[in-house]
């Protein structure tokens, strides 16, 4: 056996809080960066208080195998723990419950040991218990066989090889599975506690992390406590108040007014609000995050190619992402990777199509819509600015007349993933492993899922993905791979590029050790570093 450690991984469908604004004024991404200098800040950490952290998008469930959304996954991160998790550069793999793990020489096997200090949070079925392998490989089963984004597929079963050794079985070579073990979908729960609440489960989660569930007030706040039994460092907070602010103006005013100590997810002209207010300080970073508008492969007129292509060239995506991000925080994509990903190519840039509405409308009309026709798109509200330009950009070029249909989250899930929808706009964000992104958006294992909802079916496409993942954990080897997988994606249009999206998040001085993380994950204790505490 041979200890290897990969990177790549997570984190779902992102829920943005965009405005739409004039196109005047933007300011290149790297001028709207700010470092943060707090993370940094000098001083002995003190103990105490409650952060108040606001959070753009209601949680629907807590349940690791159910959830779907990044937002969801926030409060996730602070009640329960995974196996692994990512260092906080996304660099490497580094031990959270497991404290060492072996991976056999065909990587079809995945030996862990671990930690034997861990103990549940007290909850209605069980007071508090020793966290063993038995509950490994409970949690980890269940989610290769019931989770709602497949964040564990490829997992044949779990084998308990002692009281803290579990041995994972993978069906193929998986060269990605330390980066999926690092998912919020494959956290560690307590049976007792799943069967027991049963549908009930998501909203009375019980996990071994930092804090734990005190009190829920749907679709206003979640209340967190310490875990004193928790295995890791002692946090220095004693509880988190997640309060859910979904309008942006609302969350930047709570900042302001020192409501909250932490706004998430920050955009649009509030990002401007934050760096000038001098108690405040914003944080943005460039992210692995895309933002793609999906064309439906399988249905309406989008099933040709040519019809795909030319709604391409009708699309002005500078236009789009200006007209968004007036104050910064996105540039425009031109891949399906987000140009951070060690999988990026920028020779493959110039098999984008262009913006060209004369190319545009000729291709229309060979394909048989000399007049354009009438469809829908689908969008979360937090993607109406992007929608609301592009459907004046398929009149104007195209006579196409686009109707927005602004549905909550759950609709909108459940309409794109049975591929019900003609156009979509969504958003990706997760580890600099290609095979995230690749793989849940473009294989047709993901036919009726999020990822792949618009339907995109191409034999040779798969072969390189699976042999991307399973013939070799060298990385210059299986970025070729990735590189030639792409250019046959490209060729068939199955989506618009938008954008490659920025982190951000607005902080009043108080808040110290606190940083944005490229995949948007919000960490308040993290067992191998960040450990947030508040100024008296």
């Amino acid at each position: 056996m041979e200890k290897k450690k990969y990177l790549s991984l997570l984190i779902l469908v992102l829920c943005m809080v965009l405005v739409l604004a004039a196109c005047s004024g933007k300011k290149s991404s790297n001028e709207e960066v700010s470092s943060n200098g707090n993370e940094n800040a000098t001083g002995e950490p003190q103990d105490g208080g409650t952060l108040r952290l606001g959070l753009s998008a209601n949680p629907k469930t807590l349940d690791p195998i159910k959830y779907t959304g990044v937002y969801e996954s926030q409060i996730m991160r602070m009640v329960s723990d995974t196996l692994v998790v990512y260092s906080k550069d996304l660099s490497e793999i580094q031990p959270s419950l497991a404290t060492s793990w072996e991976v056999s020489e065909d990587m079809k096997e995945y030996t862990f040991q671990l930690r034997e200090d861990v103990f549940f949070q007290p909850g209605e079925y069980q007071d508090g218990r020793q966290m063993t392998a038995e509950d490994v490989k409970y949690s980890l089963e269940r989610s290769a066989t019931e989770s709602a984004m497949n964040r564990l597929r490829g997992v044949a079963s779990v084998e308990v090889t002692g009281e803290f050794e579990v041995k994972l079985h993978t069906e193929a070579p998986n060269a990605a599975l330390l980066a999926m073990l690092t998912d919020s979908g494959n956290m560690i729960v307590a049976k007792e506690e799943v069967e027991g609440w049963g549908d009930n489960f998501g909203t009375n989660v019980v996990g071994t992390g930092p804090f734990m569930i005190k009190n829920w007030q749907q679709d206003q706040q979640v209340e967190l406590v310490r875990h004193d039994k928790y295995w890791g460092e002692k946090p220095h907070l004693d509880g988190v108040t997640v309060k859910i602010i979904s309008d942006p103006n609302m969350m930047t005013n709570a900042l302001r007014s020192g409501d909250i100590d932490i706004a998430s997810d920050v955009k649009g002209q509030n990002r401007e609000l934050i760096k000038q207010d001098t108690n405040l300080e914003l944080i943005s970073k460039s992210a692995l995050a895309t933002v793609y508008l999906d064309l439906n492969n399988k249905k309406g007129p989008t099933a040709d190619a040519k019809v795909r292509e030319a709604i391409y060239k009708a699309t002005n995506v500078e236009e789009i992402v200006q007209g968004v991000n007036q104050w910064g925080g996105a540039v425009p994509s031109l891949l399906p990777i987000p140009k951070d990903s060690w999988g990026y190519d920028e020779s493959l840039e110039a098999l984008v199509p262009t913006y060209d509405p004369d190319a545009a409308k000729a291709l229309l009309s060979e394909a048989g819509f000399p007049d354009g026709f009438k469809t829908e798109i689908y969008v979360s509200e937090a993607r109406v600015p992007y929608a609301t330009i592009f459907q004046n950009q398929m009149k104007k070029n195209l006579n196409i007349d686009v109707e927005i249909k602004t549905v909550e989250w759950g609709t909108y899930s459940d309409t794109v993933s049975k591929g019900n929808a003609p156009m979509s706009i969504g958003g990706w964000t997760w580890y600099p492993d290609p095979y995230f992104y690749l793989y849940q958006l473009f294989h047709t294992d993901q036919l009726g899922a999020l990822g792949n909802g618009k339907g995109y079916e191409n034999a040779e496409v798969d072969a390189l993905l699976n042999r991307a993942v399973s013939e070799t954990v060298d990385q210059a080897e299986r970025a070729t791979l990735y590189q030639e997988a792409l250019k046959l994606i490209l060729k068939d249009v199955p989506r618009i590029e938008l954008e490659n999206t920025e982190a951000a998040a607005g902080i009043t001085k108080k808040v110290k050790g606190f940083d944005v993380s490229p995949d948007f994950s919000i960490s308040i204790v993290n067992p191998n570093g960040t450990n947030v505490w508040l100024e008296k």
